[in-house]
């Protein structure tokens, strides 16, 4: 009988994974305990074996997919076993086909109603605001989008009011967006026959800003929400290049006044471009951004080059390029370091403490301990016997918060943070304070190769107390870390520096080495941190005292 095998739980907080390699196809022959797939958790990634025997007769997850945990991966059976039944009934019955036809109509029957219906409300909603009936020379004028990211706009200041004359370019109002406070100018003329948005009001964008038309015309049918359509092509080409930019009126020598929107002054203003000589695109001769960037000036007496060019200014810098940005999947890794990480900092309330360590003679003690044979003792390997040591002496820090109670670890379970190229793990000691340095370096580079080959098994990552991250390797001398939940305190170690130190009195120069302990106040009160930072140090500064 066909054996339907699931997206498994390999840890405990993973929740969906995805398939790295399928290392069987669809009609390979299966044995207990050939390896199916590689499957990337938010912790590594993972060789899956068969627990069954027989045919792969089923792929239900492809390479590259995500899926959650319990979601068909794979069937294996018999060799041309039918397995439609466990596919959900692929294979439909005629009862099933009407069934689907007679779903498909009413389906169809549905899209069909609430079209009509929006076409319905569309229709009453016209007839509210009036819009669909607008008198002869009369423009309405909506809120306009002046930024690409404005949704709704208000009117600082209004520079005309009703029954006002308005021209082409006159200055209507000042209206605040989303990033400035600009100046929207009439592209009709006309009378200012109704204000829709008062002063320091704020209405949505295409909301009814104002209506202009011929002087006594009876706008009170045209109502306060909708934007009419513009009655030419040429006018809405006009508001559209209005959203993105505003027009400054300019004048020639002679007194002729030339439309250009600020980009576009702006523009000719660096080039050295003489506006007078530029013929504009927009509405009513008006010079827009690509007049300027198309623009060729015209031949020009040899005398009048000579003087322009003697007058010329050095044309500023101009920024060019194109912002790109490149985007890369969240791995599952990834994804569990930012929900887990996150939670942590915005659930537990932090707060750190930095001591500095004399280790001059720890890096003496080190020296003497590597010159036995066969024996390998990094800095790193101290801090965590040090720090094992420490929580023997102060139980508290060795803890969990759960709520209605705080947990106190009386086992030392050391997780030491490994840099892995998805992210972070945390292989876990356990039983640190009963471990020697050198066994604890061993065993800390055993896991780390794990890590690093995704090799590490679930339960090499689980049950810690307390953690040690050390990033002193990097050249870092002081940094806080993020407590690794449920823990309630995380170890930050810097790197050991040549500095000058007071010894006897005397300035000397000396080495020195600052870690920080993050911890949370729910289970670690300040003074209770201090003191674990006093121990740890006295058990650096001697390392003696951690063979007693």
């Amino acid at each position: 009988m066909a054996e339907v095998i699931n997206m498994p739980r390999l840890s405990d907080t993973m929740e969906e994974g995805v398939v790295a390699k399928w290392l069987k196809k669809v009609g390979d022959k299966v044995e207990i305990g050939d390896m199916l797939a590689e499957i990337e958790t938010d912790k590594a990634t993972m060789e899956f074996e068969s627990f069954n025997e027989g045919v792969l007769l089923h792929i239900g997850i492809e390479e590259g997919e995500t899926a959650p945990v319990d979601t068909l991966l794979a069937i294996i059976g018999e060799e041309g076993e039918d397995i439609s039944g466990l596919l959900g009934g692929d294979k439909k019955s005629p009862e099933k086909e009407e069934k689907k036809s007679s779903e498909d109509k009413a389906s169809e029957k549905s899209v069909d109603q609430d079209e009509a219906s929006e076409e319905k409300e569309e229709s009453s909603a016209e007839k509210e605001n009036g819009s669909g009936d607008v008198p002869e020379g009369v423009e309405v004028i909506t809120m306009p989008r002046l930024s690409d990211t404005m949704v709704e706009g208000t009117v600082a200041k209004w520079l005309k009011k009703e029954g006002d004359k308005v021209e082409e370019g006159d200055i209507l109002a000042e209206i605040e967006t989303d990033k400035a406070t600009m100046e929207f100018e009439s592209f009709y003329e006309g009378t200012l026959l109704k204000i829709g948005i008062e002063e320091g009001e704020t209405a949505k964008v295409d909301s009814l800003l104002a209506i202009i038309g011929p002087e006594g015309t009876d706008v009170s049918g045209i109502g306060g929400g909708a934007s009419s359509k513009p009655k030419a092509a040429k006018k809405e080409e006009a508001v559209e290049e209005q959203s993105k930019e505003t027009s400054t009126p300019a004048a020639t020598a002679d007194g002729a006044r030339i439309f250009v929107s600020p980009l576009a002054k702006k523009m000719a203003e660096d080039k050295g471009i003489d506006l007078s000589q530029v013929k504009g695109s927009g509405e009513n001769g008006r010079i827009v951004k690509k007049d300027i960037e198309t623009f060729k000036p015209s031949e020009k007496p040899k005398a009048a080059q000579a003087e322009t060019s003697e007058a010329a200014p050095v044309k500023p810098y101009v920024p060019a390029g194109e912002e790109e940005f490149e985007e890369i999947k969240n791995s599952q890794m990834r994804k569990t370091i930012a929900k887990r990480l996150g939670e942590s900092k915005f659930t537990a309330p932090h707060y750190y403490l930095t001591i500095e360590v004399n280790m001059e003679i720890a890096m003496a003690s080190r020296l003497q301990i590597n010159e036995m044979p066969d024996t390998k003792v990094s800095f790193n390997d101290m801090v965590i016997k040090a720090s094992a040591m420490a929580l023997k002496k102060h139980p508290r820090v060795n803890s969990q918060w759960t709520g209605d109670a705080t947990r106190i670890a009386k086992h030392i379970h050391m997780g030491v943070a490994v840099a892995v190229e998805d992210g972070l793990v945390v292989p876990v000691l356990k039983y640190a304070d009963q471990m020697s340095m050198t066994q604890i370096g061993a065993q800390v580079k055993d896991l780390a190769g794990k890590a690093r080959s995704k090799k590490l098994q679930p339960q090499e990552m689980e049950g810690s107390t307390f953690t040690v991250s050390n990033l002193g390797m990097f050249g870092i001398t002081e940094f806080t870390s993020i407590i690794n939940q449920p823990n309630s305190a995380i170890l930050s170690v810097g790197a050991i520096v040549e500095k000058p130190v007071v010894k006897n009195g005397q300035v000397v120069v000396g080495n020195t080495m600052k870690v920080t302990l993050a911890c949370d106040h729910r289970t670690v009160d300040g003074a209770t941190g201090a003191a674990f930072l006093q121990t740890l140090k006295m058990y650096l500064e001697n390392p003696v005292t951690m063979l007693a």
